[in-house]
């Protein structure tokens, strides 16, 4: 039988375009067929195109929504023009694959600078609900496929979690997850106009995304309706504290973002989920989401995790060997990523969407997952602000 090829069309050709297309290289049964690619700088662009294999560079977002071939648009762009892209995509016919977050609060021409101190985050949250009522309207009146890029959902550790919790029928009574390191590598990561949040929107989106949709699957397995009924979160702009000497190993430089951030969340059946992010973690990147059930404990380790171990004395002939994400030497004992695209999930989070395009089916991370997180997440900004637990139908 003849495989299915599924035509892509980029936009953005950074950290976010090279763990999809690392993912895409191992889709199985679909072939996805890289058209064009589309970056901020052309150079860029160029570069991305030879290494990943694209047969064009586009000079706009729109030359990318013309070209009839183009069937998905996978947006691996800043946050701040995600809620555009996607309403021109689906617009244009298109079907989507969004990065995380789905999209956040940027700033209006009126707003004092640095917006993350001066906007309040009762405006924000507001704003954001009816930016996402927009993106939820045009993907309702579509026909084509919303994919929520949240590889935490397709870990393989997470979908062994949710095998375990349908089979049993568990009743999650306590989750926790967490993301943490060292800060990012982005020149942006601490402008609140250019990412929509700190520590808590760029890495700990992953393990809430995770919790949101493990409740759902014990929902789903019970019979039951379970939602989100309040969170109680506090946040912190911890490096800011530190002289220049002793923030010389955290990349983390917030202008106006937190690099703490925590939240609990009380669902509507009572039961709980703690979500933690930092950028003050050194030694590579922690992530972990774990359940406490009526019946069973639920360990779900993706990074730092010990399948392999490795010591080195010096970093002699080294220089193209990839031991961790945020690691800034390689001697000493590590703990180095094996076959990340796969443990993380990068690798099942693009089959399932090749999938859902070519057999017509929707994908297990859509778009009510991407509502609840960013949702969640800017109420947790609004409780820490306002020193409260916020009440979601009360908001």
């Amino acid at each position: 039988m003849e495989k299915k090829t599924v035509t892509i069309g980029m936009a953005g050709a950074g950290r976010a375009t090279q763990l999809h297309m690392e993912a895409f290289s191992r889709v199985r049964d679909i072939t996805p067929c890289f058209k064009k690619i589309l970056a901020k700088h052309i150079d860029h662009a160029q570069r991305a195109k030879t290494e990943y294999g694209f047969l064009e560079t586009a000079a706009s977002f729109e030359e990318l929504l013309a070209d009839p071939d183009i069937e998905v648009i996978d947006i691996c762009t800043p946050p701040y023009v995600h809620t555009e892209m996607i309403l021109q995509a689906l617009k244009a016919g298109k079907h989507v694959i969004c990065e995380k977050p789905l999209t956040g609060y940027f700033g209006k021409a009126e707003d004092q600078k640095p917006i993350g101190k001066m906007v309040s985050k009762r405006k924000m949250f507001q704003e954001l609900l009816e930016s996402m009522d927009e993106i939820k309207k045009a993907v309702e009146c579509s026909d084509r496929k919303f994919m929520y890029a949240e590889n935490f959902i397709y870990a393989p550790a997470i979908q062994k979690m949710a095998e375990i919790i349908t089979k049993k029928k568990s009743r999650i009574l306590c989750l926790k997850g967490e993301e943490s390191l060292k800060g990012s590598s982005s020149h942006v990561a601490g402008e609140w106009d250019k990412t929509g949040g700190g520590t808590f929107t760029r890495t700990g989106s992953h393990p809430l995304s995770a919790v949101l949709w493990l409740k759902q699957v014990e929902a789903k397995a019970r019979q039951v309706d379970i939602k989100v009924e309040s969170i109680m979160a506090d946040m912190g702009y911890i490096t800011n504290t530190l002289s220049e000497y002793d923030h010389r190993h955290i990349a983390a430089k917030p202008n106006d973002v937190e690099d703490f951030g925590t939240a609990v969340i009380t669902f509507s059946d009572q039961t709980k989920a703690i979500i933690m992010a930092t950028d003050t973690l050194l030694g590579g990147s922690r992530n972990y989401v774990e359940a406490y059930c009526n019946d069973a404990a639920l360990k779900a380790n993706l990074t730092l995790n010990n399948l392999m171990s490795t010591y080195f004395l010096d970093e002699e002939r080294l220089d193209d060997v990839y031991i961790s994400e945020m690691l800034p030497s390689k001697t000493g004992w590590n703990h180095p990523f094996v076959l990340d695209e796969i443990i993380r999930g990068y690798s099942a989070e693009m089959q399932d969407f090749m999938e859902a395009v070519a057999y017509d089916r929707e994908p297990v991370s859509g778009f009510q997952i991407a509502y609840d997180t960013a949702k969640i997440t800017y109420a947790a900004y609004l409780s820490a602000e306002e020193g409260r637990r916020v009440v979601l139908d009360d908001n």
